[in-house]
């Protein structure tokens, strides 16, 4: 899996993916990420953001270290919120 080259650990990726099973935290991630652009997922401030107000939202107490690696990935990604093969192709990353 990509994101485990990045360190990010897998045991993290679990607990996200079950926090993300409850419509209540879906619905305000949902929320966060509406409007959220291809160049602002190449901001590192704003991606930095994002996932800061992400972890509070599921309840994840990251370190620093955590947060680099994951802003890493989805810099490196270089995602297209609009475009569906982007989607898609990390929903089958986090399967």
């Amino acid at each position: 899996m990509s994101y485990q080259q990045y360190g990010i650990d897998p045991a993290l990726v679990e607990r996200v993916k079950f926090k993300m099973k409850n419509p209540e935290v879906k619905e305000r991630i949902k929320m966060l990420l509406q409007g959220v652009t291809k160049a602002d997922l190449q901001n590192v401030a704003k991606v930095t953001r994002l996932v800061g107000l992400a972890a509070g939202i599921l309840g994840e107490a990251l370190s620093g270290s955590q947060t680099n690696q994951i802003v890493t990935f989805i810099l490196a990604q270089k995602i297209d919120p609009n475009n569906t093969f982007h989607l898609i192709k990390l929903w089958t990353m986090f399967r």
